[in-house]
């Protein structure tokens, strides 16, 4: 059986749309947010890097996560693409990709293509080039004081203030430091504390979905457990993730010679790629494509994604500007990438609409 594309329902249970119903008590988030969350004096809302749906059911199935797996869970779908800077920025703007503008990892820029999350082009950073607080001018959780607990290094990055500006940044050198700075940020007046962890996305890309894997996992439920139980009376934990992975291992795919004498450029990541082409989109262009790889990956124009509101229904035309002319999707566990730019090698990867991508959990528990 072909697998299906899973395109984001911006209007239900997606990541983008936890942020306004926490801070609006928004009936957005009525039937797959529990209302003793929603009511709840003050809510915690962690981040979990890589933590997908079906990759936490295998876990728990496995007896890894018991903190976890007794929380209530609601599948939610994240974004498109299913990378974490379009993700985390769905998340704390409360808004799709085409609204706040960071629509993949690496996108057009004009005359560069800029990496978001590192906020590089080529080989060097372009935050005084490209103001990140214009390239994504929406203001996170809804301009109201929340706390942030994140890793220390990213404090002052670019990234962090397109998608945490405004936000109390509490920095963390190690993940046994995040129940303490949980509970000193709960100490103050803001209803939200959101904290954010990146350890399995990292294991994940190294190791792949497997033994280490799972070893994270059984982490982060103990670290999770550690969290609930200092978190007063009358709050609600929040426990969800920006994407799933996919092993992909030595699956790399170069990309044809003759494909590439076409493309001007080429932007996305390996597993989402948009081809910039010289003419614009052509059928012909599509129908190679079609031939060399449709048997492993779905082949889109940027106009059929537009009309399939894979990033909104309203994109603006900062947002349109970024990406390419035509998208290939990796449909099966494979990467694709231009000859001599492969990259590093990474076992696991995400940033297509594959279910195990797409699809991540909504995990709960309210302390009376």
């Amino acid at each position: 059986m072909t697998e299906n594309l899973v395109i984001p329902d911006y209007a239900g249970a997606c990541l983008s749309n936890i942020t306004p119903a926490l801070l609006e008590h928004d009936v957005i988030g009525s039937g797959w947010i529990p209302d003793s969350i929603l009511k709840a004096e003050k809510v915690v809302l962690v981040l979990v890097d890589g933590l997908g749906y079906e990759q936490f059911q295998a876990s728990g199935k496995k007896g890894l996560c018991p903190n976890l797996t007794a929380m209530d869970l609601q599948r939610i779908i994240t974004v498109a693409p299913s990378t974490t800077a379009t993700a985390l920025t769905s998340l704390t703007t409360g808004r799709p990709p085409g609204e706040h503008g960071i629509v993949g990892y690496k996108v057009n820029a004009g005359n560069k293509v800029l990496n978001t999350l590192r906020w590089t082009a080529g080989r060097g950073g372009v935050a005084d080039e490209i103001d990140p607080n214009s390239f994504q001018p929406v203001l996170p959780f809804l301009g109201k004081g929340v706390s942030a607990i994140s890793p220390a290094e990213f404090a002052n990055s670019a990234f962090t203030s397109a998608h945490l500006r405004g936000a109390d940044y509490q920095g963390y050198y190690l993940p046994s430091n995040m129940p303490e700075l949980i509970s000193n940020s709960l100490r103050n007046n803001n209803r939200l504390v959101y904290a954010y962890y990146d350890g399995l996305d990292k294991v994940g890309h190294i190791h792949g979905v497997g033994p280490y894997f799972d070893a994270e996992i059984a982490f982060i439920d103990f670290l999770v457990g550690t969290i609930f139980q200092a978190l007063p009376s009358n709050t609600g934990l929040i426990v969800t993730a920006d994407h799933g992975m996919v092993n992909v291992a030595d699956s790399m795919i170069l990309i044809d010679d003759g494909i590439m004498d076409q493309t001007s450029f080429l932007s996305g990541e390996a597993r989402f790629l948009w081809f910039h082409t010289e003419r614009g989109c052509e059928e012909s262009f599509i129908f190679d494509l079609e031939d060399l790889y449709g048997d492993c990956a779905w082949i889109r124009s940027r106009e059929q994604i537009l009309d399939e509101g894979w990033f909104g229904r309203q994109v603006s035309n900062e947002a349109k500007q970024r990406l390419g002319d035509v998208a290939l999707l990796a449909r099966d566990p494979v990467a694709f990438a231009e000859k001599g730019r492969t990259g590093p090698k990474l076992v696991g990867r995400h940033g297509s609409l594959t279910k195990a991508e797409m699809y991540v959990p909504l995990i709960t528990m309210f302390k009376d």
